[in-house]
């Protein structure tokens, strides 16, 4: 496991969006990253990044200095931004969340475990022997095809309780079927699980934000990390995409009739700036604001609850703007296979997930305004408190 320091980690993380760069053609034509992106994401630590200090080559990493590095690597590629954060977040709750017999044999090798899988759509799992039989069939498993281990959400038949089941990827059968648009190299396929035996030690309440390791920053629950890690990656792609137009720009200056000249271009590249920027300050200014209270011992407020997920959805929306933009103004060469293409192709990808959802808009917004009395965060979901 790598011996770096958190203050370094979002410097690692630009070494990593490097090598992630150069190789992001491979992931989108294969269908999952190439195999140096994977050896620098394990080379440089990040996968530790939200593992408890407690833990060796765990970093406990804060909010603001995780967004970095989860808005580095997505700079350099988005797929791999994508891939890093949906790992991570598996990683660190596991690590936090799950009982001391679990931790001791995920955490006991030289490299950190992969977990990857699905968290949304639940499968079935009966008691048996001191543990679970968990069935099921779960889609968007980012980042499996580099797995040790699978982190799935279940439900218990008898109970009805949500829990994250966490087992090897040996015991599920993995289905190549991602054919899709964009993020094209996070390999998120489809898999299936069939009576498969799962102690008790390898699961875990699905909403918990009581961690049985590290300090405050897991009271935020998976939700939470969901927060950070997707905001980070809006902020990586939105930014990556002006600065490719930028480039498309400068190589057409000194061409007669380029949008280089045209001050319609100009006024619309402020327009667009302002709106990236903009988005990417709430998304800053609210994490940090969570971060105080998080250093102060404190757990979030209801108002800071729905802030992060309206920064995670705006920001995102906002970099989708942002690629709308560069399409158009970028003409044939955006449509023609290339840069701007694939990560305009990335963008739309990324607007599907559910955490930037219209409903999600829908809840911040009763709860800004004062309709949600008596309500609670539940996932992306108001609920009776």
């Amino acid at each position: 496991m790598s011996a770096s320091t958190e203050t370094s980690l979002p410097e690692r993380a630009k070494r990593v969006g490097e090598i992630a760069r150069e190789h992001a053609d491979y992931g989108d034509e294969h269908g999952q990253l190439a195999e140096p992106v994977v050896e620098a994401l394990h080379r440089e630590g990040l996968y530790g990044m939200w593992v408890p200090k407690s833990i060796r080559g765990g970093y406990e990493l804060d909010p603001v200095s995780s967004l970095q590095v989860i808005e580095n690597v997505s700079y350099g590629d988005p797929s791999a931004g994508w891939v890093l954060m949906a790992s991570a977040l598996a990683i660190g709750t596991g690590a936090a969340y799950l009982k001391d017999e679990a931790v001791k044999e995920l955490f006991s090798g030289e490299r950190m475990p992969v977990i990857a899988g699905q968290g949304t759509r639940p499968g079935r799992a009966v008691p048996h022997d001191g543990g679970f039989l968990l069935s099921g069939a779960w889609s968007f498993a980012s980042g499996i095809k580099h797995g040790t281990h699978i982190h799935t959400l279940g439900v218990i038949e008898t109970t009805k309780e949500p829990r994250i089941f966490v087992l090897p990827v040996s015991q599920a059968k993995l289905i190549e079927n991602w054919d899709v648009l964009g993020l094209r190299g996070t390999g998120s396929i489809d898999y299936t699980i069939d009576n498969a035996y799962v102690p008790d030690a390898y699961t875990h309440f699905a909403t918990t934000e009581e961690p049985l390791r590290g300090g405050s920053l897991y009271t935020i629950g998976i939700i939470g990390f969901a927060g950070i890690v997707h905001a980070g990656w809006a902020c990586g792609i939105g930014r990556r995409i002006l600065d490719e137009l930028r480039t498309v720009v400068h190589e057409k200056a000194g061409r007669p009739g380029t949008i280089a000249d045209s001050t319609s271009f100009h006024e619309q590249y402020a327009n667009a700036e302002a709106v990236y920027r903009s988005a990417r300050a709430f998304v800053y200014e609210t994490w940090t604001d969570i971060a105080e209270t998080l250093d102060r011992g404190k757990r979030l407020s209801m108002r800071q609850q729905s802030l992060f997920r309206l920064a995670l959805a705006h920001s995102t929306w906002s970099s989708h703007q942002v690629a709308m933009f560069a399409y158009k103004a970028a003409g044939t060469l955006a449509l023609r296979a290339g840069t701007l293409q694939r990560l305009f192709r990335d963008m739309n990808a990324g607007t599907q997930h559910i955490t930037s959802s219209p409903p999600v808009f829908g809840g911040v917004g009763r709860e800004l305004l004062g309709l949600a009395e008596g309500k609670r965060w539940q996932f992306l979901t108001l609920v009776d408190a």
